[in-house]
């Protein structure tokens, strides 16, 4: 009996769950996603003070988040059809046209037609990337390890839009004001996407194998269905809708508020705003461990769902009573950032409540996290009008009660104490988007 060779040591990178071939994309993502948070923070006040109403703010967000939210969903198949590496040049190179024609044609001119134009249809083009490089992601991550680099995956994305993004924002505008910076982000997207498509070199960017799975229109249409074929997996997609609606809602509607109304500079908004998005990055990994000691459904309902029914309100009403307190604004922003992650375990629970048909669950689950980056901008622009902001912060308060009842009905065919907690789901579920 021989012995065998020892196994090669890993990489620095791999033992940090860091595919080596793929670290560029990784730089490169995280560089396209600070480009695209860089609005996130300012552009809805900035429209306005050029004289468009909140009403129609918010309905330009609307037409974004419904491009971005068919983005999220296709995303997968396409990726199927033409491979990672395709996907992601479409969504840079869609990001970049859109882009110019807001700046160079549809704020100069005023036009609202060609705001829509521009900036809606721009929504298809960070979806297309990022979820582009997951998929990449997903062909070449060791199954071991597969967890650990969507985590990564998530920090680059999450560290971008908005929380560095809100900070370069915060940086440039005192200096080259709110347009010029516009025109920053688009710089810093296309530095990010050239980075990440011309120095990875990993070949299974190309047209991946679909094996003896669903073919992708199987899967496209088996997306859909799946939400009335099994209940639980729609009403996941409901909650993971709830989720983040509140989200982008309030960059909609807060940072008018917290500017005009409670007395915050921009700037003091913009670091508000990072700091609420640092927090959520390093409590998404609170969460997911929190999730699979506690379990998956109890820390939906509770940490998720009850806590953002809590920090939402706190984060309205505290400001509006105490007036410009910076410290105490810092707290109950990082307390709603926090709240928001403890939706983390939908991701590991949603495709192991559909063990057959895990990709379709996923694509489901995507389809939810799409979904609410134009349910909450159609929520302001539906109430803002009649009920005013303290009317729609009750409203999102309302919805994430309602996901706290949902989640408790989140159950896993297999109801065991030992299915709770199901380890095994932690690899298959990376693929879906945490909050």
């Amino acid at each position: 009996m021989t012995n065998s060779p020892p196994a090669p040591p890993r990489s620095p990178l791999a033992r940090l769950g860091i595919p080596p071939s793929l670290v560029w994309g990784y730089l490169g993502l995280l560089l396209f996603m600070i480009g695209d948070g860089v609005e996130s923070g300012y552009l809805s006040p900035y429209l306005i003070d050029r004289g468009f109403s909140e009403s129609r703010v918010a309905l330009l967000f609307t037409v974004y988040g419904i491009a971005a939210g068919i983005a999220a969903w296709l995303s997968g198949v396409l990726s199927d059809l033409w491979g990672p590496r395709r996907v992601m040049w479409t969504g840079l190179a869609i990001w970049t046209v859109f882009q110019l024609v807001f700046l160079a044609a549809a704020l100069p001119l005023g036009s609202y037609p060609l705001m829509m134009l521009g900036y809606g249809l721009r929504g298809l083009g960070y979806p297309l990337f990022a979820y582009g490089f997951l998929v990449w992601i997903a062909a070449v991550a060791p199954r071991a390890r597969l967890g650990t680099a969507m985590g990564w995956f998530w920090f680059a994305f999450t560290g971008g839009l908005p929380t560095l993004g809100s900070l370069v924002a915060g940086g440039l505008i005192p200096h080259i004001g709110a347009y010029a910076t516009l025109w920053a982000a688009l710089v810093l997207v296309a530095a990010g996407g050239l980075l990440a498509l011309l120095l990875v070199r990993d070949t299974r960017g190309g047209k991946r194998p679909r094996g003896t799975g669903e073919g992708p229109l199987a899967t496209l249409v088996g997306s859909i269905t799946i939400l009335w074929r099994n209940p639980r997996v729609g009403m996941g997609s409901v909650v993971r809708v709830i989720n983040t609606a509140s989200q982008f809602g309030f960059f909609v509607i807060m940072p008018i508020h917290f500017t005009k109304t409670v007395g915050f500079s921009l700037t003091q908004w913009l670091h508000l705003l990072s700091a609420m998005f640092a927090t959520n990055i390093f409590a998404n990994l609170l969460f997911g461990v929190i999730g699979d000691r506690l379990g998956w459904r109890r820390t939906i309902a509770w940490f998720g769902g009850a806590g953002c029914t809590l920090s939402t309100l706190l984060l309205f009403y505290v400001p509006d009573a105490a007036g410009a307190d910076f410290p105490l604004a810092l707290l109950v922003a990082a307390f709603y950032g926090a709240t928001l992650a403890g939706y983390v375990p939908l991701s590991a629970l949603v495709p192991s409540m559909e063990p057959r048909h895990k990709g379709q669950a996923l694509a489901a689950l995507n389809l939810g996290a799409g979904a609410s980056t134009f349910v909450g901008p159609a929520v302001v622009a539906v109430f803002v009008g009649p009920l005013g902001v303290a009317g729609v912060v009750w409203i999102f308060a309302g919805m994430y009660a309602v996901s706290t009842v949902l989640a408790l009905f989140l159950k896993l065919p297999d109801e065991s104490p030992a299915a709770a907690g199901a380890p095994h789901a932690g690899a298959e579920a990376a693929a879906s988007a945490p909050a």
